[in-house]
């Protein structure tokens, strides 16, 4: 290995595998020294340098001159391949980390390879990322060679390869996709403030724009929906509300919680809770299906939202104040001011700041722990009758079940009697003999 095949080796292995030129250089004297010690000793004082510019090798053991082609003619031409290619492989494993580590939480395409198990492998280039189903939209599925785009969510380093975690689940993919399908967000003119998401299902997107002729919902949509169906086809048919951003969360609550039409917004500042006031015919539609609008609205908005109609609201109000007023060292002027700031239930009232009630009610440290203590017993006591009632429902309805089932086996038997009793009828009939029949001669 003379001077212009080293130049020669580093170069080749800095274009074809992005290796730095250093590392590479390194790489070779460090298998030289290994190659070396082999036969003068591990504790031999042992060093090869390369020149930078020329590729000429020069080593020494101690004081003494050393020939790199006659250690490793002799003794050590295998140990130095080895050496080589396993630094060259670190190097290019280093490489590709630090590759991937730059486009952490981008899109990436690539090819689905094979399905094993939960994990699916997809192949990046020369990495094979994995997919998990943890991270797979709940119903996908991914056939091999297909094509497919995700998140990089996690890089590092197993062993002498790279592993990398890709993701469909994470709501940051939804917002990759909105960059890539939605020129005014590429552009910086409309911007995704907020997104709340339940892979497979339903998502929220609050966006604003600082161009105040850009319409940043109509831009999301598209002509008939066309900007928004790509996105939506991507991520395998699932719903995506696009709602106007506001940082006024009195305006922003009611957009988060579209298509329902809302009445009023109460905002309970100490208890971070907004409580939302709807018609009766837009209870079911503002809390959603298993309540899926107003748990994506609450994290759009960062605000706890509560759903009611106006009779219900009275009534909590009036069950509140009655039951704070119970408490020993609690009036009706302090409960009426806990239910003003949104404590509805003894539960609200067991986790208040006790400074928060201290100046509410002007009271001292122990009458606080007094009247927090009692309402963390309530709570346990109301948690338990509502668990027995849920119980108590719910063994009603088997009841109702088994006998709304036994009544109708009853009526399937009778029905079968009945019609047992007509079909013997009706053969009797038949058995008997017509005028004439049967008679002499």
């Amino acid at each position: 290995m003379n001077a212009s095949e080293v130049l020669r080796i580093v170069d080749s292995l800095h274009r074809e595998k992005n290796i730095e030129k250093e590392i590479v250089f390194v790489a070779i004297e460090s298998a030289l020294v290994s190659a070396a010690r082999k036969h003068f000793g591990e504790e031999a004082d042992i060093e090869f340098i390369i020149e930078r510019d020329s590729g000429q090798i020069a080593g020494r053991c101690g004081q003494d001159e050393l020939d790199y082609e006659e250690v490793i003619g002799r003794i050590g031409a295998q140990t130095a391949k080895q050496v080589i290619i396993q630094k060259v492989r670190e190097a290019e494993r280093d490489s590709q980390i630090d590759e991937f580590n730059e486009i952490i939480n981008d899109l990436v395409t690539g090819t689905v390879h094979r399905n094993e198990g939960r994990v699916t492998t997809v192949t990046l280039g020369p990495i094979e990322a994995i997919l998990p189903r943890s991270e797979q939209i709940p119903g996908e599925s991914h056939q091999p060679n297909e094509r497919v785009r995700a998140l990089v969510t996690e890089v590092k380093a197993q062993g002498s390869r790279v592993k990398v975690v890709l993701s469909r689940t994470r709501p940051v993919f939804v917002q990759r996709l909105f960059e890539n399908e939605i020129p005014e967000i590429a552009d910086g003119v409309i911007s995704i403030n907020a997104i709340s998401r339940e892979p497979g299902y339903r998502s929220k997107v609050a966006v604003s724009s600082i161009d105040s002729k850009v319409d940043c919902v109509g831009a999301c949509v598209g002509v008939r929906g066309n900007r928004i169906k790509m996105v939506i086809d991507e991520l395998a048919g699932e719903r995506i509300d696009i709602v106007r951003f506001d940082e006024d969360p009195m305006q922003m609550i009611p957009n988060a919680l579209q298509p329902a039409e809302v009445d009023e917004v109460i905002l309970c500042q100490m208890m971070g809770r907004a409580i939302v006031l709807v018609r009766e015919d837009q209870l079911s539609l503002a809390i959603g299906k298993r309540g899926q609008n107003v748990r994506l609205a609450s994290k759009l908005c960062t605000w706890d939202i509560e759903i009611m109609t106006q009779g219900e609201l009275e009534q909590q109000i009036d069950r509140a104040v009655q039951g704070f007023c119970k408490l020993e060292g609690v009036d009706e002027d302090l409960a009426n001011r806990l239910v003003g700031e949104g404590y509805l239930s003894y539960d609200d009232l067991s986790v208040i700041e006790p400074p928060d009630l201290m100046v509410m009610g002007d009271l001292t440290e122990s009458q606080v722990d007094a009247i927090v203590e009692q309402a963390d017993v309530l709570a346990v006591e109301a948690e338990a009758r509502e668990a027995e009632e849920k119980r108590a429902k719910k063994a009603a309805a088997v009841e109702a079940k088994r006998v709304a089932a036994e009544q109708q086996l009853r009526a399937q038997a009778a029905s079968a009697s009945e019609e047992a009793a007509a079909d013997s009828s009706e053969s009797a009939e038949s058995a008997k003999p017509t005028e004439g029949e049967g008679s002499p001669e």
